[in-house]
């Protein structure tokens, strides 16, 4: 009997690397018994994250969307949490919303404190900021 040693994994490129279109899978395999698969199958948007941007979405989804632990898991303020869940949407290929003026952004922080999801200091770093 075989044994067979896996591999290192690597994160496979999402553009070709002659014209940069966009690559489609068209092989799996077994890493056990080394049966292989070959066809077309459907893109997977979320391959092509790197591992930072896949463990920001894994703790975003298990925080049911609450930025306040997402900052908390990252150690970093609301408007950096926020900018790093807008580059995770870019990257996604998500259209972000358009930008907001002051006064409704400032209405939407207002509304967040008040739910628990920002805290003050944070919305403020964030109203400090916009008003430069």
């Amino acid at each position: 009997m075989t044994t067979h040693t896996p591999h290192t994994q690597h994160t496979p490129p999402s553009a070709c690397p002659t014209c940069q279109a966009p690559l489609s899978v068209s092989g799996l395999h077994c890493e056990r018994c080394d049966t292989e698969v070959r066809g077309h199958f459907r893109h997977c948007e979320f391959c092509a994250l790197d591992d930072a941007q896949r463990d920001l979405l894994r703790v975003f989804l298990a925080a049911r969307g609450n930025t306040k632990e997402l900052e908390r898991h990252l150690g970093v303020s609301y408007p950096t949490a926020r900018a790093r869940l807008d580059e995770l949407l870019t990257a996604l290929g998500v259209a972000t919303a358009p930008p907001v003026d002051r006064q409704t952004r400032r209405r939407q922080l207002l509304d967040a404190v008040a739910r628990g999801d920002v805290d003050v200091d944070d919305a403020m770093a964030e109203l400090t900021q916009g008003a430069g």
